[in-house]
């Protein structure tokens, strides 16, 4: 009779064979998927939002250089479908104010060097210095070769709250000459201050600016009794005043055949920047640093062609976008494509960039993963075949073995119940190989267990055999061994 194995009968495979795990792929691809969608929210939390298609600018004066300016702006940007509203004002420090003020709706504006306080660049970048901005003066009487010889006399500083008055008094305080002495400042500028000055009204007239166009100091050069003030200490004033740079007005500037001036007239001029607020998006700054080149790079007595607009930035820090184009011009797809496609594309690389960095060396591992997944399902199990099989190799009492037997059935049963892809099939039929392998170690032990003798036999002494020469005499006989065993 065969004795029982322990078993309740052969095991059922009920094993699922499939193309893919869905499952292991899901838990495999879901953590690169979560990176994924977190990466996409960062760069939408980051990306530009697309470029308005309305800016206001602070100008100037209707009519001022600045304000004409401003006009052709507005003609330039609505090539690319942006609408500038040109708003007047009384000057750079006006422009200043409305720029800083959040309640504000201006967004770019003309602003002079020396006109802003310390504290005022808060939130304000600039664009680049978009032009010089001379002072020129023009006085009475015998030649003057320093500023402080302007004390106890009348002088047309230009009106309240225009940088040619903040300029002016900056410089006259610098020698000595400051607002409530004995040199009389008056709020005259432009054409006002230089009528007064022709008529005999003032002494002297501080010009920049519109008052300062070539134009008028050729006008003003011409009047008898009338001298342009040479900046002989030019050096000195550019290095105590940083802003300011020193110009020459050549020989012949206002007539050549008559040489006028006949000798280079040294000047100190401040350069008016173009200032936006720091929320001003890219793809206007580069719109309008193009605007001013096309219209402040042309040639003049004052400049040569090209060298406005310029990253020269005295009160307000350079923006990086105008650092940039300065240094590259426009980016590639602004440069190819027209404004609007070009932005919209430029935001959807800030998305589409980071997810191709992330997702291509990600996906490379899902593989992997999968296949650690399917496999762990199956390796998962050689653990405890290994216990079984070292037990099955030690002594151990039938109800031992019959719980090792019991614990390799429930090994067998839950993996002939696993669900795996059918690329993995042959390592599955390998398990289950080794499955049978550590049963038949288990079995070949407890047969060789029963075949073994038992103690008891195993004490007693063996069976005495014949000797010889009672076999030979038996054998002679016809008898056998036992035969001759049993004779009395």
């Amino acid at each position: 009779m065969k004795p029982a194995t322990g078993r309740k009968g052969p095991p059922r495979l009920v094993a699922r064979f499939v193309a893919i795990s869905w499952r292991d792929l899901a838990v495999s691809f879901g953590p690169i998927l979560l990176i994924a969608v977190a990466a996409i929210w960062v760069a939408v939390r980051l990306i530009q939002p697309a470029p308005p298609s309305t800016l206001t600018i602070s100008a100037g004066p209707e009519g001022s250089t600045f304000w004409t300016a401003a006009q052709k702006y507005k003609e330039i940007l609505a090539r690319n479908r942006i609408t500038l509203n040109v708003l007047p004002s009384e000057g750079s420090l006006q422009n200043l104010k409305r720029l800083s003020d959040p309640n504000s709706d201006v967004d770019v504006g003309f602003v002079q060097d020396g006109v802003a306080p310390a504290q005022a660049s808060g939130g304000l970048m600039s664009l680049g210095s978009v032009a010089y901005v001379p002072l020129a003066i023009f006085y009475h009487g015998p030649t003057i070769a320093r500023l402080a010889e302007f004390k106890g006399q009348r002088l047309a500083v230009g009106a309240e709250g225009s940088g040619t008055r903040e300029l002016a008094l900056a410089l006259l305080k610098a020698n000595g000459i400051v607002p409530g002495g004995s040199t009389k400042l008056l709020p005259l500028s432009g054409d006002d201050a230089a009528e007064a000055l022709v008529s005999g009204k003032v002494d002297a007239a501080f010009l920049a600016g519109d008052s300062a166009q070539p134009a008028v100091m050729g006008k003003l050069y011409r009047t008898p009794n009338v001298q342009f003030y040479d900046f002989t200490q030019a050096t000195a004033y550019t290095r105590r005043f940083p802003y300011l740079t020193e110009l020459t007005m050549p020989m012949g500037a206002f007539d050549l055949g008559k040489n006028l001036p006949s000798a280079p007239i040294h000047l100190v001029a401040p350069t008016a920047e173009l200032v936006a607020r720091d929320s001003l998006h890219p793809a206007l700054s580069d719109l309008l640093i193009e605007a001013a080149r096309e219209v402040h790079g042309k040639a003049n007595i004052m400049q040569r062609a090209g060298e406005f607009p310029a990253p020269l930035a005295h009160d307000f820090p350079i923006s990086d976008d105008a650092a940039r184009y300065y240094k590259s011009g426009k980016s590639f797809l602004y440069r190819i494509l027209p404004f609007w496609l070009a932005s919209l594309a430029d935001r959807l690389l800030v998305v589409v960039v980071p997810l191709i960095v992330l997702l291509i060396p990600a996906l490379r591992l899902v593989p992997s993963l999968y296949a650690w997944r399917v496999k762990s399902r199956i390796y998962r199990w050689y653990g405890a075949l290994i216990a079984i099989e070292r037990s099955a190799l030690s002594e151990y009492s039938a109800a031992e073995r019959a719980s090792l037997i019991e614990r390799l059935d429930a090994i067998e049963e839950s993996v002939n119940g696993l669900k795996m892809p059918l690329a993995y099939a042959d390592q599955f039929y390998v398990l289950r190989e080794h499955i049978g392998f550590v049963r038949a170690r288990l079995t070949q032990s407890r047969d060789i267990q029963r075949d073994a003798p038992d103690e008891k036999d195993a004490g007693s002494p063996p069976p005495t055999p014949p000797t010889p020469s009672a076999a030979n005499e038996a054998a002679e006989i016809g008898e056998t061994p036992e035969d001759t065993g049993r004779k009395p």
